[in-house]
């Protein structure tokens, strides 16, 4: 008996040793690109196209890369653009998908609120590449919305909204007891300061989760605002991106500037709210 648990114990750890070991191999595939921006950005065009797998080049350290970039690219208007953008594209999403969700979940008895969330859950099937020709060329051109960043945001939170309904509805169905309402309205409080004050801030792991998927979407975004943003003075990063490698696409030392310039701000958004992205996922799907 003991030799067949020790021979257990050994196929487990012999296992767990192979997964990780596995792991480790995907993580380093997945990472192996953005670790060859990190060590080349910081080069000269000769020490990259030399040695592109050295950590330093003959010419040493170049910090003039992003400077340089960061002038041709015209880095602050473009940057600015895509804050504004994603920023209120995303609050926008968070807070009506919170609220729309709440109506949802606590009328049940509505029929008008079973067919909403039943069209939001059909619209998540239908791609945008189905629908961007009409909706962009032909309304677009029609109306005379194009070329405004207002067009850029309503489009955002229309194409995002069903999904983040969707999660925040699992969250609060799941996770949110009735009676901590119930206590708030015996106590005087109206509907909307029960979900702003109560409901809300218990949602906190999903507000961060919709909000690092959407804000990613968004920030990295290129095909929405391409058909919608003409002018270069509304260009927002991934199209400025694009952009700068059709005119420098000899110097890789900048483009690599510019590609780690557009992935910093989204990067650090990231590190800030990686905790609360289990918690939000499983809130909706554990019952609490």
């Amino acid at each position: 008996m003991k030799g067949n648990t020790k021979e257990k114990e050994l196929g487990r750890r012999v296992s767990h040793a192979i997964f990780m070991s596995l792991l480790v191999v995907l993580l380093f595939i997945f990472i192996a690109p953005f670790i060859l921006v990190i060590i080349n950005v910081f080069k000269s065009m000769a020490d990259i196209t030399t040695n592109p797998l050295s950590l330093i080049g003959q010419h040493g350290i170049i910090l003039s890369n992003f400077p340089d970039a960061m002038e041709k690219m015209d880095f602050w208007t473009v940057s600015t653009n895509s804050v504004i953008v994603t920023v209120s594209a995303t609050v926008l999403t968070v807070v009506f998908s919170a609220m729309a969700a709440y109506v949802i979940v606590r009328n049940p008895r509505w029929k008008a609120n079973s067919i909403l969330f039943s069209l939001m859950i059909a619209s998540m099937v239908i791609p945008f590449q189905v629908l961007m020709v009409p909706l962009v060329s032909v309304y677009g051109g029609i109306f005379g919305v194009l070329n405004s960043r207002i067009t850029l945001i309503l489009m955002h939170v229309g194409f995002s909204v069903s999904l983040a309904t969707f999660m925040f509805h699992g969250a609060i169905k799941t996770s949110i007891p009735r009676e901590l309402e119930e206590a708030a309205e015996i106590d005087g409080c109206s509907k909307w300061k029960t979900f702003w004050s109560i409901v809300f801030p218990l949602l906190r792991p999903m507000v961060a989760t919709v909000t690092i998927i959407d804000a990613m979407a968004f920030w990295n975004d290129y095909l929405l605002p391409s058909l919608v943003l003409g002018r270069t003075d509304l260009y927002t990063i991934p199209i400025a991106t694009q952009a700068f490698y059709g005119t420098y696409s000899t110097d890789i030392s900048l483009i690599l500037a510019a590609l780690l310039l557009a992935m910093l701000p989204i990067l650090i958004l990231y590190l800030f709210l990686q905790r609360y992205i289990v918690a939000g996922v499983t809130s909706g799907a554990v019952k609490g």
